[in-house]
């Protein structure tokens, strides 16, 4: 435990959690969640920590890993109507239980709105984006004529990188039915999450999925859409042809002030000041809270990058 200032109130001071200490055997960290083997399951426990271009931060983002945790599992117990998940319950506020599956090394990611490295592909002049060609004449951040999966490798170290249906099936990684399942599954599920999503008056840009096998069968593990794994823009906000960080609940605010800061992932990152430790905070709440909890998007004290330039 760690004493940081409240992020959410002038006055007083939180604990915010770098390393847990359950009372199970660490089968490793990640970088934000520790994960502890029971034998055929696992528990999850989500800490303060934060990433950004693959590094961890040295700074804690107090109460981050009660948000993330409430909402993966908000998540969890709404999607498995949809496609089946290894959720188990909710241990404790940091923590939640899990069925043991074995990992699909893939990435899914589904892109509804172009944006990123999509974006960097489109504006360099290529057309093609993940096999599906787009048409002539999209704007940065402008909502795609449909939903494209742009899978990567799922690698523990270094970056990872795109790959084909074909490859995949290549490399033993899935079996073509495996993969037209799990493109199926991706796409179903992020057409829900945006729904809920523009529901509450949020978009959700972009997501990024895990699945595995367990006891024969696919299953979407790992996380869901969060502060820490999705896009997610506040839709009265919305502008097509303009940054979406103003008013974003997910972690390219950060990752805008990292950059301003002139820190991309190499040498040592700079020092985040606790305002913005308190942005970050309150973005990562305010995801939870409106999706999950309906509460209205203004009366989160959002502040631009500008402000802590």
């Amino acid at each position: 435990m760690e004493k940081y200032p409240n992020p959410f109130s002038d006055g007083g001071f939180v604990d915010a959690v770098r390393y847990s200490n359950l009372n199970f055997p660490l089968l490793r960290r990640g970088k934000v969640r520790d994960i502890y083997d029971l034998g055929d399951h696992l528990i999850l426990f989500h800490s303060d920590r934060i990433s950004a271009f693959d590094v961890v931060l040295r700074e804690l983002i107090p109460m981050k890993g009660i948000y993330l945790n409430k909402l993966t599992a908000f998540w969890f117990e709404r999607t498995k109507h949809i496609f089946p998940n290894h959720f188990v319950e909710m241990v404790d506020d940091r923590s939640i239980k899990v069925v043991k599956a074995n990992r699909i090394d893939i990435e899914w990611i589904v892109r509804g709105y172009l944006y990123g490295s999509a974006w960097r592909s489109y504006s360099s002049g290529k057309r093609v984006i993940s096999g599906v060609e787009l048409p002539n004449g999209l704007s940065y951040a402008e909502k795609l004529p449909q939903p494209i999966l742009s899978p990567t490798t799922k690698s523990d170290v270094g970056h990872d990188v795109e790959i084909s249906k074909s490859e995949a099936i290549d490399r033993g990684l899935v079996s073509r039915d495996e993969w037209d399942e799990l493109e199926e599954a991706s796409l179903k599920l992020y057409s829900y999450y945006n729904s809920v999503a523009e529901s509450v008056g949020l978009i959700i840009a972009d997501i990024k999925l895990e699945f595995g096998r367990f006891k024969g069968e696919l299953i979407q593990i790992d996380e869901a859409p969060t502060h820490d794994s999705a896009r997610i823009w506040v839709k009265k906000y919305y502008c097509v042809g303009k940054p979406q960080e103003r008013y974003c609940l997910d972690k390219e605010f950060l990752r805008a002030y990292l950059m301003a800061k002139g820190f991309n992932g190499a040498g040592a990152p700079p020092q985040i000041p606790m305002d913005v430790i308190r942005q970050v905070a309150w973005r990562v709440r305010g995801a939870y809270e409106v999706i999950a909890l309906g509460r209205c998007i203004d009366e989160l004290p959002l502040k631009g990058l500008e402000e802590f330039i």
